[in-house]
């Protein structure tokens, strides 16, 4: 495992600043101890185990999958947490939104992969630098789990072409995949311990092959943006102010979630899914439906 980088209670110096902007990517930081991690993944596991035939709306994986943070207040919890900001603040600045927040889950022992993409192909967001992602692990995300690849220095290309695959192993929601070809030889595997997270830019390539351990393999992918950051396809975008100020009113702002699935925090999701659906389905034939990865369509 790669030793962890040298922080100030998680703020970045000028050289961590600088190798995320040569390489795309940062890792790993230690953002909480191992204790905390664990005691979120089992928080996670409570969750999954009271509300999985609670009679949810929905099924649970896809609000453990997509926008969690305004349904489930662990999601919200750990996507505030002051470590994890103090270090974002170093990429984005001080004033910070959190635009989508997901548990990654890979079960023990199985297939399913994240093919190689650019996050912002289908966001809506364009190719701004106004964006970063935290990867937090709360269980070890080694090689043999399926840990995340990148690819340094990708995210200097622009948005590449993808073909959407909708390959049932495929975790992503199109199954898209980068169309020119990868040297995965240049890729960097991104190995973390609980605790530890890693950042990068939304055009970094970047994938992720199986999980042939015998653990769960968890993580949480957390999105944030600053203000400046502009959705230009859906007719609305939204995000939860974490720290700092909205100056420019580019998002309808979310508040944090109470308890866990409140009516009124289900309503809000089904808006934001709605309008968040409509920028990752541009482009898409009219009879083509989505799905989750998991065999369930959006």
């Amino acid at each position: 495992m790669t030793p962890a980088l040298e922080t100030s209670k998680g703020y970045l110096g000028s050289a961590l600043k600088q190798q995320y902007q040569d390489d795309g990517f940062l890792f790993p930081i230690q953002a909480v101890s191992s204790e905390q991690a664990a005691a979120w993944q089992a928080e996670l596991e409570d969750v999954e185990a009271k509300w999985l035939n609670n009679g949810l709306p929905k099924p649970l994986n896809q609000y453990r999958r997509s926008a969690s943070h305004i349904v489930m207040p662990l999601a919200a919890e750990i996507a505030s947490h002051p470590a994890i900001l103090n270090s974002m603040s170093g990429i984005l600045g001080d004033d910070l939104m959190i635009w989508s927040c997901e548990f990654f889950i890979k079960e023990a022992n199985t297939t399913h992969i994240v093919s190689w993409h650019q996050d912002l192909t289908y966001w809506g967001l364009g190719e701004t630098s106004d964006q970063c992602t935290a990867w937090l692990a709360l269980s070890p995300a080694t090689v043999a789990s399926g840990c995340m690849n990148f690819v340094a220095g990708s995210h200097k290309n622009a948005i590449v072409p993808h073909t959407d695959t909708f390959d049932e192993n495929n975790l992503l929601s199109r199954g898209q995949e980068i169309a020119v070809d990868v040297d995965e030889d240049e890729a960097t595997a991104i190995e973390l311990q609980p605790g530890q997270m890693s950042l990068h830019h939304g055009l970094t390539f970047h994938g992720s092959g199986p999980n042939t351990s015998d653990d769960r393999r968890i993580g949480v992918a957390i999105r944030y943006v600053n203000p400046n950051a502009m959705q230009q396809v859906a007719d609305r975008d939204y995000a939860m102010l974490v720290r700092g100020a909205d100056r420019s009113g580019n998002f309808i702002n979310i508040a944090r979630p109470a308890d866990y699935f409140e009516p009124h925090a289900l309503k809000m999701y089904d808006e934001v899914r709605d309008d968040k659906t409509s920028a990752l389905s541009a482009g898409l034939d009219s009879g083509t439906k989505m799905y989750t990865g998991s065999g369930k369509t959006l």
